[in-house]
């Protein structure tokens, strides 16, 4: 699909069911000109990851996905040495009584690509990289991924240094649960992607709930929306305020009754001290406002 402006980008995200604000649209639609990466900041489920995942149904091509964590490293990330298939190569070798070289033993069909190694090498169509949660990683992966964002190339001693012929479209996103290193930002254009205000919530759960009622579905938003006004452990995000709906009308619920929240409160709230905290009295005070709003 061709894209040549954010107007054209954001009625695609749209036809996606990516209800975008124009200020990220924006940053996406440099991203894939400039051909920089996308550092995408923000809270739990206010829609990070689906920009990547929505990028690649939209540009027709494969997502590559890599979810960080603490402790990940090269061989988890890029790549590693099959030594089963090496070890069973010199067993071969040694029934045949040859001896193979080390060149033999370190070559491409010997190496098991993993995320990163794999959209440098991808032909075709570049895809969609999506080093998902790169806040949960250590300093010493961050610090790696700068080559890898640089030039888009990986060196694997071995082998060489493997460059891409086109640059994947690059997406990361962080919870922010510590600071991503400035170096690293430089080589990234960046966004925050905020909770929604409630128009714009409303259209999501429109976008991805169309079998809601349309009182069910407004007085949901509007119920989350209230929801993040009170102090809890974790404020449900956007995928919270979908998953509600879709219970709710699993549940064939027209509107919101008191007895159906309480009971489905964790699908929302998914601390117990929570859950306490909203249940009865103040679920009941959200209610009342909310039907006042959305009769």
């Amino acid at each position: 699909m061709e894209i040549d402006s954010i107007d054209t980008l954001q009625e695609a995200l749209r036809a996606h069911m990516y209800i975008a604000d124009r200020g990220l649209a924006t940053a996406v639609f440099l991203a894939l000109r400039l051909h920089r990466p996308l550092l995408l900041e923000g809270e739990a489920g206010v829609g990070k990851t689906e920009v990547a995942k929505v990028l690649a149904a939209l540009l027709q091509t494969d997502l590559i996905r890599l979810q960080c964590y603490e402790g990940l490293d090269v061989h988890h990330a890029v790549y590693e040495w099959n030594y089963a298939r090496q070890m069973l190569h010199l067993r071969l070798a040694e029934t045949r009584q040859e001896r193979p070289t080390e060149t033999e033993l370190f070559g491409p069909e010997f190496l098991l690509r993993r995320p990163l190694l794999q959209a440098i090498e991808h032909g075709g169509t570049p895809p969609v990289l999506l080093i998902d949660e790169l806040d949960r990683s250590d300093d010493e992966f961050e610090a790696y991924l700068l080559e890898v964002l640089s030039d888009f190339q990986i060196t694997i001693p071995e082998i060489g240094t493997i460059r891409a012929e086109q640059p994947p479209v690059v997406v990361l996103t962080s919870n922010r649960t510590r600071e991503v290193h400035d170096a690293l930002k430089r080589r990234c254009l960046y966004y925050w992607i905020d909770y929604p205000a409630f128009d714009k919530e409303l259209q999501i759960v429109h976008a991805r709930q169309p079998q809601a009622p349309e009182r069910l579905a407004a007085q949901v938003t509007a119920f989350i929306q209230e929801l993040r006004r009170v102090e809890l452990y974790k404020i449900p995000g956007v995928a919270e305020t979908l998953d509600w709906t879709a219970a709710l009308v699993a549940l064939d619920q027209q509107a919101l009754e008191l007895d159906v929240v309480n009971e489905t409160l964790g699908v929302v709230l998914k601390y117990q001290d929570d859950v306490s905290k909203v249940r009865g009295a103040r679920a009941q005070q959200i209610l009342d406002h909310v039907r006042t709003e959305h009769r």
